[in-house]
Protein backbone atom coordinates (compact mmCIF):
# COMPACT_ATOMS: atom_id res chain seq x y z
CA UNK A 1 0.00 0.00 0.00
CA UNK A 2 1.57 3.05 -0.99
CA UNK A 3 1.11 5.82 2.07
CA UNK A 4 2.32 9.12 0.01
CA UNK A 5 -0.73 10.36 0.06
CA UNK A 6 -1.21 10.52 3.53
CA UNK A 7 1.91 12.71 4.49
CA UNK A 8 2.09 15.86 5.68
CA UNK A 9 3.48 18.04 3.09
CA UNK A 10 5.21 20.34 5.45
CA UNK A 11 7.30 17.55 6.64
CA UNK A 12 8.90 17.00 2.99
CA UNK A 13 12.26 17.93 1.86
CA UNK A 14 11.66 19.50 -1.49
CA UNK A 15 15.07 19.57 -1.87
CA UNK A 16 15.33 16.08 -2.04
CA UNK A 17 12.57 15.34 -4.36
CA UNK A 18 13.86 17.89 -6.60
CA UNK A 19 17.65 16.02 -6.60
CA UNK A 20 15.56 12.62 -7.50
CA UNK A 21 13.71 13.99 -10.40
CA UNK A 22 17.05 15.03 -11.85
CA UNK A 23 18.47 11.40 -11.63
CA UNK A 24 15.22 9.98 -13.69
CA UNK A 25 16.13 12.59 -16.21
CA UNK A 26 18.51 10.31 -17.02
CA UNK A 27 17.62 7.72 -19.97
CA UNK A 28 18.30 5.48 -22.95
CA UNK A 29 16.91 8.58 -24.79
CA UNK A 30 18.80 10.95 -22.72
CA UNK A 31 22.12 8.87 -21.64
CA UNK A 32 24.24 12.76 -21.32
CA UNK A 33 22.50 16.22 -20.46
CA UNK A 34 23.76 19.27 -20.20
CA UNK A 35 22.82 21.43 -17.00
CA UNK A 36 19.93 23.28 -19.43
CA UNK A 37 18.90 19.76 -20.48
CA UNK A 38 18.71 18.52 -16.97
CA UNK A 39 17.14 21.77 -16.40
CA UNK A 40 13.88 21.62 -19.01
CA UNK A 41 13.51 17.94 -18.39
CA UNK A 42 13.29 18.50 -14.23
CA UNK A 43 10.92 21.34 -14.71
CA UNK A 44 13.79 23.47 -12.45
CA UNK A 45 16.11 26.65 -13.18
CA UNK A 46 19.26 25.88 -14.65
CA UNK A 47 21.40 27.34 -11.61
CA UNK A 48 19.34 24.54 -9.13
CA UNK A 49 19.73 21.61 -11.85
CA UNK A 50 23.50 22.75 -11.89
CA UNK A 51 23.91 22.12 -8.53
CA UNK A 52 21.86 18.92 -8.33
CA UNK A 53 24.31 17.56 -10.88
CA UNK A 54 27.28 18.87 -9.46
CA UNK A 55 26.21 17.58 -6.30
CA UNK A 56 26.09 14.25 -8.04
CA UNK A 57 29.58 14.25 -8.99
CA UNK A 58 30.66 15.20 -5.72
CA UNK A 59 29.05 12.20 -4.12
CA UNK A 60 30.13 9.50 -7.04
CA UNK A 61 27.01 9.13 -8.41
CA UNK A 62 27.70 10.92 -11.91
CA UNK A 63 30.38 12.79 -13.95
CA UNK A 64 30.84 15.56 -16.02
CA UNK A 65 33.48 16.95 -18.92
CA UNK A 66 32.79 20.23 -17.78
CA UNK A 67 29.59 20.59 -20.12
CA UNK A 68 27.90 17.19 -20.00
CA UNK A 69 26.83 15.20 -16.98
CA UNK A 70 25.97 11.47 -17.14
CA UNK A 71 25.35 9.15 -14.77
CA UNK A 72 28.40 6.30 -12.60
CA UNK A 73 27.77 2.78 -11.74
CA UNK A 74 27.47 3.75 -8.71
CA UNK A 75 23.92 4.74 -8.97
CA UNK A 76 23.06 1.23 -9.08
CA UNK A 77 23.31 0.66 -5.50
CA UNK A 78 19.94 3.11 -4.59
CA UNK A 79 18.18 0.17 -6.70
CA UNK A 80 20.33 -2.70 -4.83
CA UNK A 81 19.31 -0.77 -1.34
CA UNK A 82 15.69 -1.81 -2.66
CA UNK A 83 16.55 -5.16 -3.58
CA UNK A 84 18.25 -6.72 -0.78
CA UNK A 85 16.04 -4.87 1.61
CA UNK A 86 12.83 -5.74 0.47
CA UNK A 87 11.04 -8.70 1.85
CA UNK A 88 8.92 -9.81 -1.38
CA UNK A 89 11.78 -10.94 -3.79
CA UNK A 90 13.58 -13.48 -0.80
CA UNK A 91 10.07 -14.87 -0.02
CA UNK A 92 9.20 -15.33 -3.94
CA UNK A 93 12.92 -16.60 -5.02
CA UNK A 94 12.67 -20.10 -4.23
CA UNK A 95 8.94 -20.23 -5.43
CA UNK A 96 10.17 -19.38 -8.89
CA UNK A 97 13.18 -21.48 -8.71
CA UNK A 98 10.69 -24.35 -8.20
CA UNK A 99 8.76 -22.95 -11.35
CA UNK A 100 11.79 -23.32 -13.60
CA UNK A 101 12.97 -26.34 -12.03
CA UNK A 102 9.18 -27.11 -13.25
CA UNK A 103 9.37 -25.73 -16.34
CA UNK A 104 12.86 -25.52 -17.65
CA UNK A 105 12.28 -22.05 -18.08
CA UNK A 106 13.27 -18.84 -16.25
CA UNK A 107 10.65 -17.09 -14.04
CA UNK A 108 10.42 -13.65 -13.47
CA UNK A 109 8.69 -11.64 -10.46
CA UNK A 110 7.65 -7.83 -11.47
CA UNK A 111 5.85 -5.01 -10.26
CA UNK A 112 3.97 -2.12 -12.26
CA UNK A 113 5.86 1.10 -11.75
CA UNK A 114 4.05 3.84 -13.71
CA UNK A 115 3.37 3.22 -17.06
CA UNK A 116 6.00 0.41 -16.82
CA UNK A 117 6.76 -2.94 -15.39
CA UNK A 118 9.88 -3.42 -13.39
CA UNK A 119 11.54 -7.09 -13.22
CA UNK A 120 12.50 -7.32 -9.48
CA UNK A 121 13.90 -10.75 -9.19
CA UNK A 122 14.45 -14.04 -11.67
CA UNK A 123 15.29 -17.55 -11.67
CA UNK A 124 17.47 -18.95 -14.44
CA UNK A 125 16.46 -21.91 -16.22
CA UNK A 126 18.50 -24.82 -15.83
CA UNK A 127 19.61 -24.07 -19.83
CA UNK A 128 22.76 -23.12 -20.51
CA UNK A 129 21.37 -20.12 -22.53
CA UNK A 130 17.93 -18.62 -20.83
CA UNK A 131 15.75 -15.62 -21.70
CA UNK A 132 14.00 -13.09 -20.01
CA UNK A 133 14.39 -10.00 -17.81
CA UNK A 134 17.16 -9.11 -15.64
CA UNK A 135 16.37 -7.37 -12.12
CA UNK A 136 16.33 -3.36 -12.72
CA UNK A 137 14.77 -3.66 -16.20
CA UNK A 138 12.26 -1.40 -17.03
CA UNK A 139 9.84 -2.30 -19.54
CA UNK A 140 6.65 -0.77 -21.27
CA UNK A 141 3.51 -2.39 -19.41
CA UNK A 142 1.60 -2.64 -22.60
CA UNK A 143 4.26 -4.87 -24.15
CA UNK A 144 4.86 -7.80 -21.89
CA UNK A 145 2.54 -10.19 -20.22
CA UNK A 146 2.85 -9.23 -16.70
CA UNK A 147 2.00 -5.45 -17.32
CA UNK A 148 -1.45 -6.89 -18.42
CA UNK A 149 -1.65 -9.50 -15.52
CA UNK A 150 -0.69 -6.29 -13.18
CA UNK A 151 -3.49 -3.92 -14.87
CA UNK A 152 -6.04 -6.90 -14.51
CA UNK A 153 -6.33 -6.68 -10.75
CA UNK A 154 -6.60 -2.67 -10.76
CA UNK A 155 -10.47 -1.43 -10.34
CA UNK A 156 -11.70 0.22 -13.63
CA UNK A 157 -10.89 3.51 -13.00
CA UNK A 158 -7.58 2.59 -11.75
CA UNK A 159 -7.41 1.47 -15.29
CA UNK A 160 -8.91 4.23 -17.00
CA UNK A 161 -6.96 6.50 -14.59
CA UNK A 162 -3.54 4.57 -16.21
CA UNK A 163 -4.16 4.98 -19.76
CA UNK A 164 -4.88 8.60 -19.34
CA UNK A 165 -2.41 10.70 -21.37
CA UNK A 166 -0.74 7.58 -21.93
CA UNK A 167 1.29 6.47 -25.32
CA UNK A 168 1.97 3.00 -26.52
CA UNK A 169 5.09 2.36 -28.91
CA UNK A 170 5.30 -0.34 -31.37
CA UNK A 171 7.94 -3.02 -30.75
CA UNK A 172 6.63 -5.50 -33.07
CA UNK A 173 3.99 -5.99 -35.40
CA UNK A 174 1.90 -7.86 -33.09
CA UNK A 175 2.67 -5.58 -30.53
CA UNK A 176 -0.84 -3.84 -29.47
CA UNK A 177 -1.14 0.02 -29.78
CA UNK A 178 -4.70 0.97 -30.09
CA UNK A 179 -5.86 2.18 -26.69
CA UNK A 180 -9.27 0.27 -26.75
CA UNK A 181 -7.77 -3.15 -27.87
CA UNK A 182 -5.40 -2.43 -24.87
CA UNK A 183 -8.28 -1.85 -22.87
CA UNK A 184 -10.40 -5.12 -24.11
CA UNK A 185 -7.19 -6.97 -23.05
CA UNK A 186 -7.05 -5.83 -19.78
CA UNK A 187 -10.26 -6.79 -19.09
CA UNK A 188 -10.06 -10.08 -20.89
CA UNK A 189 -7.01 -10.85 -18.44
CA UNK A 190 -8.91 -10.05 -15.63
CA UNK A 191 -11.63 -12.87 -16.50
CA UNK A 192 -8.82 -15.57 -17.25
CA UNK A 193 -6.87 -14.96 -14.16
CA UNK A 194 -3.46 -14.83 -16.44
CA UNK A 195 -1.84 -13.08 -19.99
CA UNK A 196 -0.12 -14.67 -23.03
CA UNK A 197 1.79 -12.11 -24.62
CA UNK A 198 2.30 -13.16 -27.97
CA UNK A 199 5.72 -11.60 -29.83
CA UNK A 200 4.42 -7.86 -28.37
CA UNK A 201 8.09 -6.88 -27.50
CA UNK A 202 10.31 -9.51 -29.26
CA UNK A 203 9.52 -11.23 -32.65
CA UNK A 204 9.81 -15.42 -31.68
CA UNK A 205 9.45 -14.46 -28.35
CA UNK A 206 6.23 -15.19 -25.90
CA UNK A 207 5.42 -14.04 -22.46
CA UNK A 208 2.78 -15.93 -19.86
CA UNK A 209 1.85 -14.06 -16.48
CA UNK A 210 -0.38 -14.52 -13.75
CA UNK A 211 -0.92 -12.17 -10.40
CA UNK A 212 0.61 -12.42 -7.31
CA UNK A 213 -1.98 -11.68 -4.36
CA UNK A 214 -1.29 -11.29 -1.12
CA UNK A 215 -4.21 -12.89 1.93
CA UNK A 216 -5.74 -9.87 1.84
CA UNK A 217 -6.64 -10.09 -2.01
CA UNK A 218 -4.41 -7.21 -2.88
CA UNK A 219 -1.67 -7.49 -6.09
CA UNK A 220 1.47 -7.80 -4.95
CA UNK A 221 3.25 -8.52 -8.05
CA UNK A 222 3.14 -10.68 -11.26
CA UNK A 223 4.71 -13.74 -12.06
CA UNK A 224 5.66 -14.80 -15.73
CA UNK A 225 7.72 -17.07 -17.60
CA UNK A 226 9.83 -15.71 -20.92
CA UNK A 227 9.90 -18.74 -23.54
CA UNK A 228 10.40 -19.16 -27.45
CA UNK A 229 7.07 -18.93 -29.24
CA UNK A 230 8.46 -22.24 -31.37
CA UNK A 231 8.84 -24.30 -28.50
CA UNK A 232 5.57 -24.33 -27.31
CA UNK A 233 3.14 -24.46 -30.52
CA UNK A 234 -0.82 -24.00 -30.52
CA UNK A 235 -2.13 -23.84 -26.32
CA UNK A 236 0.90 -25.84 -25.35
CA UNK A 237 2.38 -22.91 -22.80
CA UNK A 238 -1.01 -22.93 -21.56
CA UNK A 239 -1.47 -26.60 -20.93
CA UNK A 240 2.56 -26.93 -19.56
CA UNK A 241 3.42 -23.69 -18.08
CA UNK A 242 0.35 -21.89 -16.91
CA UNK A 243 -0.27 -24.87 -14.21
CA UNK A 244 3.54 -24.14 -12.48
CA UNK A 245 2.24 -20.73 -12.29
CA UNK A 246 -0.54 -20.86 -11.13
CA UNK A 247 -0.08 -23.26 -8.39
CA UNK A 248 3.29 -21.19 -6.72
CA UNK A 249 1.08 -17.55 -7.14
CA UNK A 250 -1.57 -19.97 -4.99
CA UNK A 251 0.98 -21.15 -2.31
CA UNK A 252 2.41 -17.62 -2.27
CA UNK A 253 -0.73 -16.01 -0.80
CA UNK A 254 -0.73 -17.89 1.89
CA UNK A 255 2.31 -16.72 3.14
CA UNK A 256 2.84 -13.17 1.98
Amino acid sequence: MNSAANIDKSLLIEGLGKGLRVIECFSDAHPRLTASEAAELAGLTRTAARRYLLSLVHYGYADSDGKHYWLLPAILRLGRSYLEAARLPRLVQPFMQRVSMQTGETANLSVLDGRDVVYLTRSNSPRVVSIGFHPGARVPAHVVSAGFALLSTLSPEQVEAWFEGAEFGQFTPETITDPQRLRDSVAQARRLGYWLADQYADVGLRGLAVPLKDRQGRCVGALSITFQAQAYPGDASLTRLLPPLQEAAQTLRQVI
